[in-house]
């Protein structure tokens, strides 16, 4: 489920256009720009079920079925940073069309990938595509519309992003269900490809182009230090386990901190040189930063690995076909969007104790799912399931818009954007990150699929509770 509460990376895109030079927007551009957008959240989560499906056809090892989840978060992670700065240098619609293009070639290699490492590559490059499309939305959001008008176009694509979220799962089901063709798996990517051709054949008619007047430049150093960083966390992570623990997957784990750290060096440099850095490392003073992304980070450590290992359980475990398991994801999805309709009055009313509930309500879900796995097996009936993925549903809802919603409500907003900004990068760096370390503790449990899941989901349950604990850190809004 993507980050929904981004108005302030919005807001920032306001003094692209005074309200005498604010460009009419066609009747069809707020669609185009949503659909677009509505296609990063579904390919994150359609291909768990599908996941299954690949690994028989393409013979592919466990580290690439990891690799085709957490591949997609590192490069959207990276790439987010400095996407929408260079957006709003070369334009934004500009650079919402050649995401588009870059997303929907790639969609068409992983639908046509001939083997496992194909597959893997072109998931890395949807990732850049995701990147790029992303920003832009919401930058064109903000340079389109105003008021009341801006408002509904926010709560439409917020609406948008969720339901493409919860239904990925389900859709997957269907679409392999269907087999349009004998393709199988692969429909889950094609099917990008006639949207994607669509939207790009009339981006160029119904969506204004606009710029920043004074687009901050890229650090393209910094960018590569932070991509080496995340890929010498990442990468032992997922193959270090297949191939024997060897001493580069120690030399990586051993480099990430360092090059994280000499990245945050750079940031303080280009602060004090009176350039403008990627991150701004005077944010880590505020508290409430500091705990809201330590919070963001843990809780989006549990969100793409437990649906990983939750599909993987459901199909190779259980043996359920790809539908069924799409509709068994749909109680969790149902739960999560009643909940999350729910979150922001009590947010409002209630501040941060809603994420530390919604946390422990998520760890209830866990743990419950987890001692019925532990008395079914993969043979029980499935419908025993539904207590525990109907908490879990609820817990995410009351957790996922609230936590960047009370960080932002908290902080100067000056900063809102900045701060934004960052909260979207953490989340897919926790999602990567998390893939990879839930994928060792599942894919490395001996003794079944059933076993694999009880240790996963104990150690997801465990890392809820520490979310609840750092969110009970940060500060009330003043």
């Amino acid at each position: 489920m993507t980050d929904l509460i981004t108005p302030p990376a919005v807001a920032r895109a306001q003094a692209a256009a005074s309200p005498a030079t604010k460009p009419t927007p066609h009747w069809l551009a707020l669609p185009v720009l949503v659909t677009g957008a509505c296609l990063i959240v579904l390919d994150f989560f359609i291909v768990n079920v599908a996941l299954p499906s690949m690994q028989r056809d393409l013979n592919a090892s466990t580290s690439a079925l990891e690799w085709v989840v957490a591949g997609y978060a590192l490069t959207s992670a990276v790439l987010l940073l400095g996407a929408g700065r260079i957006g709003d240098r070369v334009g934004r619609r500009r650079m919402f069309a050649a995401g588009v293009a870059v997303f929907t070639a790639a969609s068409a290699a992983c639908g046509l990938a001939p083997s496992a490492d194909v597959l893997v590559i072109a998931r890395l490059v949807q990732g850049i595509g995701g990147a790029m499309i992303t920003p832009s939305v919401l930058a064109l959001i903000g340079v389109m519309y105003d008021g009341a008008a801006r408002a509904r176009a926010v709560g439409i694509y917020a609406t948008a992003m969720g339901v493409a979220a919860a239904s990925g799962q389900l859709l997957g089901g269907v679409l392999l269900h269907a087999d349009v063709a004998g393709l199988g798996w692969r429909t889950v990517f094609l099917i990008n490809i006639p949207i994607g051709v669509v939207a790009l054949a009339i981006v160029g008619r119904v969506v204004p182009e606009s710029r920043a007047p004074f687009a901050a430049r890229t650090d393209v150093v910094g960018l590569a230090l932070v991509t080496l960083a995340l890929t010498a966390l990442v990468l032992p992570l997922v193959d270090g386990r297949d191939a024997g623990w060897p001493w580069w997957a120690w030399a990586c784990l051993a480099a990430a901190p360092v090059l994280a750290v000499e990245f945050l060096w750079r940031q303080r440099v280009l602060v004090r040189r009176g350039e403008t850095p990627l991150l701004d490392p005077s944010l880590f003073r505020l508290r409430t930063f500091s705990a809201g992304l330590l919070t963001q980070f843990a809780f989006w450590t549990g969100q793409a690995s437990y649906f990983l290992v939750l599909a993987l359980y459901l199909q190779l475990g259980r043996g359920m076909s790809a539908l069924d398991s799409g509709l068994a994801f749909t109680v969790l999805a149902a739960a999560y969007l009643v909940s999350s309709m729910r979150a922001p009055a009590l947010v409002a009313r209630f501040g941060r104790t809603v994420i530390v509930e919604g946390a422990l309500v998520l760890a209830a879900g866990h743990i419950t799912t987890l001692l019925v796995v532990a008395r079914i097996g993969v043979h029980g009936e499935v419908l025993a399931l539904t207590p525990g993925l109907l908490l879990t549903g609820a817990g995410m809802g009351l957790c996922l818009a609230p936590i960047t919603a009370t960080v932002l409500a908290s902080v100067d907003p000056q900063r809102a954007g900045a701060v934004a900004g960052a909260m979207s990068t953490t989340q897919q760096v926790g999602n990567a990150v998390g893939v990879a370390l839930i994928g060792v503790l599942f894919f490395g449990t001996t003794g079944g699929y059933a076993h694999a899941f009880e240790v996963s989901s104990a150690a997801l349950a465990a890392l809820l509770v520490g979310v609840a604990g750092v969110a009970a850190r940060i500060p009330a809004p003043r």
